[in-house]
């Protein structure tokens, strides 16, 4: 049986996830595990739910290396895995991963690769946002709650309760005391 296993980075990411999906199923891919997570992220519970399913003769196949796995160690986790249920792994772009020398070689260089440009990224990002902080142009999010810090005062003198407060203002109760207690009320 031929399993898939498709991830996007967030929730914002709907057609590629869409995209992996039809390739899956395109694929011949009879049961499919998908999520929406960073590879960053500690847990990605559809890839272990996908290794957990796999049989012995089963095949597990995703799109793209950088789409099952976030670093050379990480990849090689999950072949490991999956060779110990007596299963093989096909990446779309790759073919087949087998546990021939050249194979391995093969995997590893390209895990490498692929780990290399996801690190040129990340500095870029981070190159971009701290010159856009030095421009004035990056702030991060507004404060929602300190924006309404005249309402919540307002609404205290009349005697509305904090929780209350909070509810009708769409702003959580800690910000509440946080503005009542800067103002001293």
């Amino acid at each position: 049986m031929k399993v898939g296993y498709a991830r996007t980075s967030t929730h914002d990411q709907v057609a590629g996830l869409e995209a992996q999906l039809r390739e899956l199923t395109a694929g011949g891919c009879e049961k499919l595990f998908k999520e929406q997570v960073s590879s960053m992220a500690e847990a990605r519970p559809a890839l272990d739910a996908a290794i957990d399913w796999v049989r012995e003769g089963d095949e597990l196949v995703a799109t793209k290396i950088d789409r099952l796995a976030r670093s050379v160690a990480d990849l090689l986790r999950i072949v490991q895995a999956v060779r110990a249920k007596g299963a093989t792994l096909y990446i779309g772009n790759l073919g087949r991963i087998n546990g021939d020398p050249m194979g391995s070689l093969l995997l590893n260089v390209l895990g490498a690769i692929a780990q290399f440009e996801r690190e040129m990224m990340l500095e870029r990002q981070r190159e971009g946002i701290a010159k856009a902080r030095a421009d004035g142009k990056y702030k991060g999010r507004a404060p929602t709650a300190r924006a309404k810090a005249a309402e919540v005062l307002q609404l205290a003198g009349e005697g509305v309760s904090k929780a209350e407060i909070a509810r009708r203002l769409g702003i959580g109760e800690a910000s509440v005391y946080r503005i009542l207690r800067d103002e001293k009320i």
